[in-house]
């Protein structure tokens, strides 16, 4: 199958939104973070805490975030220097297991990718010969692959249309494309109220067997001290969002500025773990466990040659020694 290392995160046509939620300091006080996210909660519930802790200042930080429509077009403003941390789903982990850039730390869980369909298409297998559009090398992508797998079949068998997650939901929701792979909050908040009878015919949920992560992620080469004052923040911040989850929710829909029952339907599709659950993980192999299978997988479509070693793309010795616990 072919490769897709070509030009990919080029052909995301997806505009960039910039948003900065505190000025950079210019008194010298602090050392200003870069820090990409995606809108929804798996992106912005850490961030949000650390604003409303005041988590930054107490590593000296200050940060300038920055909104993105999905993982690919922040390992590409890594890559550019426009950025020094980004977030990214278990459908972008292709890029830093190729070396595109470093997991720093592991967030939640997630099971919010779908293959959707229009009504009167009731499975995969109704897929075959159709026009099906993904945001290419993202979860929606992932989740194409895998339920094509699972029902016996191969991208060959339909007609794969790459487009930015806007475009797909205007393309879905206009009827030009027969499915997608997309997830929430996108299908509940943007593609449901005007298509309400789609049809799921794929979920991550669907594969008990797999585990699909999210991720914090940096360049490629990684600025150690810098980095152990932002996992710092996230550790304290991800101890916190566990603690007090009704909170988290409420704190992620005031960045998003979205209603709280929106957020929290997407908060149901994230499990979250301790920190302490997530440094045993790192240690124990857990998590290592995670991103050979996820390397597996795309060592099966094409996406990477061969499964890396973590180590080469995971700095979990910093995740494990960050303070913060």
């Amino acid at each position: 199958m072919r490769v897709f290392r070509r030009a990919l995160l080029a052909a995301l046509s997806a505009i960039v939104l910039t948003l900065s939620v505190t000025s950079c300091s210019d008194s010298g006080d602090g050392s200003t973070v870069r820090f990409g996210y995606i809108g929804d909660y798996n992106g912005v519930s850490l961030l949000a805490i650390a604003n409303e802790q005041g988590l930054w200042a107490e590593e000296g930080l200050t940060p300038e975030l920055k909104v993105f429509t999905n993982g690919p077009l922040q390992i590409q403003a890594l890559g550019a220097g426009d950025l020094d941390f980004g977030y990214i789903g278990p459908g972008a982990f292709w890029l830093p297991a190729s070396g595109q850039s470093k997991i720093v730390a592991i967030n939640t869980l997630t099971f919010a990718d779908r293959v959707i369909a229009q009504p009167g298409i009731d499975s995969v297998a109704d897929l075959k010969g159709r026009r099906v559009g993904v945001p290419e090398g993202t979860s929606g992508d992932m989740v194409l692959n895998l339920a094509l797998r699972e029902a016996g079949m191969s991208q060959d068998d339909v007609e794969k249309v790459p487009m930015d997650p806007a475009t797909v939901v205007s393309a879905f929701v206009s009827g030009q494309i027969d499915a997608a792979g997309i997830w929430y909050p996108l299908i509940g908040t943007s593609i449901k109220p005007k298509v309400p009878d789609l049809v799921e015919v794929a979920s991550t949920r669907d594969f008990a067997d797999s585990s699909f992560p999210t991720a914090f992620v940096g360049g490629r080469q990684v600025d150690d001290e810098l980095t152990r004052k932002v996992l710092a923040v996230l550790r304290k911040a991800n101890d916190w969002r566990v603690e007090h989850p009704d909170e988290t929710i409420g704190l992620s829909a005031k960045m998003l500025k979205i209603d709280e029952e929106t957020v929290r339907a997407d908060a149901a599709n994230v499990e979250t773990m301790t920190t302490n659950d997530l440094v045993a993980g790192t240690e124990d192999g857990t998590v290592d466990g995670w991103l050979n299978g996820l390397a597996d997988f795309f060592v099966s479509t094409g996406q990477l040659e061969s499964t890396p070693d973590p180590a080469s793309y995971y700095t979990g010795d910093l995740y494990t020694e960050a303070s913060g616990t």
